[in-house]
């Protein structure tokens, strides 16, 4: 029996149990239900004097930590639905789509409104003890709220070159907060985790089931949350006895060696193809989970079964999407919409309860992937058309088989080709413009982008800056191709098929790259080569060409980070991916840091011996040069949070 009691309310029954419970751990506060209910009632108060009623819209920009969950509760309590927006992202794709969605209040911290100026929202702080906020009452407003009235707007990638705002109402999102918590039999003594982005609806499965039932909300550092060897040792240390992990990251966990004491129970995972079975032996149960974002989060879900060997029989087939949650029904139909027999391949429909309401705003979009019920529903049931290709097994569980468009899952992150290629063709020297996504590369999927420009061609760094501008860094191709033009069917269009087929010859690395001449470059290539799985990496090779991603690169940079005691930001790998410019960023780095420094604090660090920081023979080791960041140790021996 699904509840119809909306997630705010539940949160606020569960404080009333026990105030004194802790709610949220992060770096910016920790918080108790009763300090959480307390500071999101004083909020909605806030919103409700700005207008905030039910159906309206309120944008949320915040990063991961207490202040986004008491953003996000104090929306909901006020009546209004979040629009959720990752204050990571470029500006103008955030400014954009508060534009498009019609915000009237912005609620944001410092850091992130800092970058969104020139928005005609009025802004909320939640950093900086806004004294309106104080004054408000600590008790919640009387608001009441329908299943059917909107909770939250997720964007997503928008095939026309705009991203596309889902809306999903409180009936679908109390669907799922009913199914999680009996699934996984959560209670109290649970200890969950907050990782993904704010911008991901996975951050939505995080956040609500855990603070419905009065679980504890853990929120790791950002350096932790993207490398597999600090998150398994963080969620250990930490224990964390159920989390989510993006589907590439949980299979670079799933080969760890784990501790017999871990209390994690449950893995939960989603957004990519799982290839990978966990071994017998794991302390907890790996769970796949399949959903689009039109399907508040999850529509399937299946417990993965463990192998005994990676060369296990069970292996050669991948794990399954598993079946259909409570609440949510599941069609595998033809062109025609028929329904087609187990073991036959078709188009996934989902209906039932999480089906979202639409697409803000786009009437004629909606009406193409939401339509009317034909197999038995009620007389205003819908079904989502997901344009993904499965297979119904004989024994009720979903194989998934790819995409019938051009739609691709990397990391975790649903993306739509066409966006990034309208991107790139509003470049003025680009005539035209296509994306695939290469398979074939080891450390995973990744984006090649070809382009017909004008002459003087664009540089690549050029047409990489004019897509970082517009799209979020794991929209961001691998590569840039320059095409004199552009390979066509017989039918006239971009024949993607020769373009992905040619995408790993154009990406092979240039051989006979320099070695190493530094102490510094030593240590880097040392980082990159082993997360690339590689003996060696020339200094001069790019790391995007040679496999790297937005995720690997994240790993770069926590190793850096840890290694090295210099915060590097992703972007900078991004404008810097050799090992040579890396080497010259992370001294850039340091000069800067030891100007900013007091003359005492500098000298002390610049006497530190570098052999006995990198643990290296001085007798034998090259020697860094003069304010190399291979001189600088961290300073308690902790590992610094990346900015």
């Amino acid at each position: 029996m699904v509840s119809e009691q909306p997630v705010h309310e539940l949160f606020r029954s569960a404080a009333g149990r026990d105030p004194d419970a802790l709610a949220i751990c992060a770096a910016d506060a920790t918080l108790t239900y009763g300090e959480l209910e307390r500071d999101a009632n004083r909020l909605a108060h806030r919103l409700r004097a700005l207008g905030v009623d039910r159906e309206r819209l309120v944008g949320l920009c915040i990063d991961r930590s207490a202040a986004l969950v008491v953003g996000a509760l104090g929306i909901l309590k006020a009546g209004g639905a979040y629009v959720a927006l990752d204050p990571r992202h470029p500006p103008d794709r955030l400014r954009s789509i508060l534009d498009e969605c019609r915000a009237g209040v912005l609620v944001s911290s410092r850091e992130a409104a800092a970058a969104l100026t020139g928005s005609r929202a009025t802004l909320v702080l939640l950093d900086a003890r806004d004294a309106e906020l104080e004054h408000e009452p600590a008790t919640p407003p009387a608001v009441t709220t329908d299943p059917a009235d909107l909770a939250y707007v997720i964007y997503t990638s928008g095939s026309t070159g705009a991203p596309k705002g889902v809306m999903v109402e409180h009936g679908g999102l109390s669907n799922l907060v009913s199914w999680h918590r009996r699934a996984f039999a959560i209670t109290e003594a649970d200890r969950a985790t907050q990782v993904a982005s704010p911008a991901f609806d996975a951050a939505v499965w995080e956040l609500w089931p855990h603070l419905a039932a009065g679980s504890s909300l853990h929120v790791p550092p950002e350096y932790v949350r993207r490398d597999p060897v600090a998150i398994r040792d963080w969620l250990v240390a930490e224990r964390i006895t159920v989390s989510f992990l993006p589907t590439a990251l949980a299979e670079a966990v799933l080969v760890l060696e784990w501790p017999p004491d871990t209390e994690l129970r449950f893995l939960l995972t989603g957004g990519d193809t799982l290839h990978r079975h966990p071994l017998v032996g794991l302390p907890f149960a790996v769970v796949n989970n399949y959903g689009p974002t039109e399907a508040t989060v999850v529509a399937t879900s299946g417990r993965v079964q463990p192998v005994l060997t990676e060369t296990d029989p069970e292996t050669r087939s991948l794990p399954s999407i598993g079946r259909p949650i409570s609440g949510i029904r599941t069609y595998v139909v033809d062109e025609r919409l028929h329904q087609v027999p187990a073991g036959t391949v078709g188009e996934l429909l989902i209906g039932g309860s999480g089906v979202a309401r639409g697409y803000l705003r786009q009437p004629e979009l909606t009406a193409q992937r939401f339509i009317p019920d034909p197999f038995g529903g009620a007389p205003d049931a819908r079904l989502y058309r997901t344009g993904d290709q499965v297979r119904l097994c004989s024994d009720g569980e979903l194989e998934f088989r790819g995409r019938r468009d051009h739609q691709v899952q990397i990391r975790g992150n649903r993306i739509e080709l066409d966006e990034i290629a309208a991107v790139l063709s509003r470049h003025p020297a680009v005539l035209s413009a296509a994306v695939v996504c290469d398979e074939s590369s080891p450390t995973g999927p990744r984006l090649v982008a070809y382009v017909v420009s004008s002459a003087p061609a664009p540089s690549t760094d050029g047409l990489r800056d004019h897509v970082s501008a517009a799209l979020p860094d794991f929209m961001v191709p691998a590569m840039f191709v320059s095409l004199d033009e552009m390979p066509v069917t017989a039918a006239g269009k971009i024949d993607r098929g020769l373009l992905s087929s040619r995408a790993a010859v154009d990406q092979a690395p240039a051989p006979g790259s320099a070695r190493p001449r530094t102490e510094l470059e030593q240590v880097l290539e040392g980082i990159v080569a082993e997360l690339l799985e590689r003996d060696e990496v020339g200094v001069d090779e790019n790391f995007f060409m040679l496999g790297g991603h937005s995720l690997l690169g994240a790993q770069v940079i926590a190793r850096i980070v840890e290694r090295l005691g210099v915060d590097m930001s992703l972007r900078s790998l991004f404008d810097n991916p050799t090992v040579a410019e890396m080497a010259i960023e992370v001294e850039r780095l340091l000069v800067a840091e030891l100007a900013a420094m007091s003359d005492a604090d500098a000298a002390r660090l610049l006497a530190t011996d570098p052999a006995t920081e990198l643990g290296t023979d001085p007798a034998t080791e090259p020697i860094a040069p003069a304010g190399s960041a291979a001189l600088r140790p961290t300073a308690t021996g902790a590992v610094p949070e990346s900015p």
